[in-house]
C-alpha cells in the first residue's frame, strides 16, 4: 500500500502547482529513499510505474511522483491540465526534483538515507540534470531507457513553435492534440550547457546504470551508446526483447520477463552502491 504525498510547488504561468506523490514504505529496513520519475507524456500511476514502486520498496523506501506541468491533474490518470504540459520546460522540472526532495528530507524516515533517481525515458534526463547539478547528494541514477538528449521535439514541431507560438504533439493512448510553447524551446536553448547530459557526465563520476530494452528506439539506443563511450565505467545493461517499456502496456496487464528483468538489475546496483 502507497501513502499521497501532496506537495505545493508555487504558481507558474498564473496557475498553482502542486506536485502529487505516491510513497510506497519499505517493507524491512531501508537501504536507501528511491524516487521514480516518469518520461515524456507519462505520469506516476501510468502502467508498470506502481508495480516496480511496490517491487522495489521491500528495502527502499519508494517515491512516486507527477511532475507538475505534466498535464495530469486530479484524477490522476487524464490529460486535463494542456495549459501546464505547454509550458512544462526542463528547468521547470529541476524545480520540481529540488521542491519535492526538500519536503522528502525533512521527513525523519527520510533524513539519513542515501538517495537515488530511477527515470524513465525522458525522466531519465532530468534526473541526470539533477544529480550533475546537486554533486554529492544523489548517491546514484538508475536510467530505464533513457534520454540522454533532450531535445526530443521534431523540426516542424520547432519550426511551428518558433513562428506561431505553439505546436501540438499527439498522446498516442488518448488521440489528444497535447500543446507545445515556445517557451519549451526558449529554455533548451538558454540551458544549452547544462543540458548537455554527455558531456557533463564525462567530466563527472555520478555513479549510474543504464538499463535499456534492446528494442527500444535506434535513438536512444545510440545515446546510451554515446553515453557509455564517454563513461566505460557506467553499465549498460541491455535486456533481450524489450521494448521503450518493457513489454507492458497502459492499463497494467501484469508485468513481463523484461520488467522483472529491469527490477533485478535495479536492485543489484542499489545494493552495490550501499554495500
Amino acid at each position: 500500500m502507497s501513502e499521497t504525498i501532496v506537495v505545493e510547488a508555487g504558481t507558474h504561468a498564473g496557475a498553482d502547482a502542486v506536485i502529487r506523490a505516491s510513497w510506497f514504505p519499505a517493507k524491512k529496513t531501508a537501504k536507501s529513499l528511491l524516487i521514480i520519475a516518469h518520461g515524456y507524456k507519462g505520469f506516476k500511476d501510468w502502467g508498470m510505474f506502481p508495480f516496480i514502486a511496490e517491487a522495489l520498496s521491500v528495502n527502499n523506501h519508494v517515491i512516486t511522483f507527477n511532475f507538475s506541468h505534466n498535464g495530469v491533474g486530479e484524477d490522476l490518470e487524464n490529460f486535463t491540465e494542456l495549459e501546464k504540459f505547454a509550458r512544462n520546460t526542463y528547468s521547470r522540472e529541476q524545480e520540481d526534483l529540488d521542491i519535492l526532495l526538500a519536503n522528502l528530507r525533512a521527513r525523519h524516515e527520510f533524513r539519513e538515507l542515501p538517495v537515488f533517481l530511477l527515470g524513465h525515458s525522458r525522466g531519465a534526463g532530468s534526473c541526470f540534470v539533477y544529480a550533475l547539478d546537486h554533486p554529492g547528494e544523489i548517491s546514484g541514477v538508475i536510467s530505464w531507457n533513457g534520454v540522454t538528449d533532450l531535445d526530443l521535439f521534431t523540426l516542424p514541431q520547432k519550426e511551428e513553435m518558433r513562428t506561431k507560438g505553439r505546436s501540438y504533439v499527439q498522446n498516442a493512448r488518448t488521440g489528444q492534440q497535447l500543446p507545445l510553447d515556445v517557451v519549451i524551446l526558449d529554455d533548451l536553448e538558454q540551458n544549452r550547457s547544462r543540458f548537455a547530459i554527455v558531456d557533463r557526465l564525462a567530466d563527472s563520476r555520478l555513479p549510474a546504470i543504464l538499463i535499456q530494452g534492446t528494442e527500444d528506439s535506434k535513438r536512444l539506443r545510440e545515446g546510451s551508446a554515446l553515453l557509455t563511450s564517454v563513461r566505460p565505467d557506467i553499465e549498460w545493461v541491455q535486456i533481450q526483447g524489450g521494448n521503450h517499456t518493457f513489454n507492458t502496456v497502459h492499463p497494467f496487464q501484469g508485468s513481463s520477463l523484461q520488467l522483472d528483468q529491469a527490477i533485478t538489475e535495479t536492485r543489484r546496483f542499489i545494493e552495490w552502491i550501499t554495500k
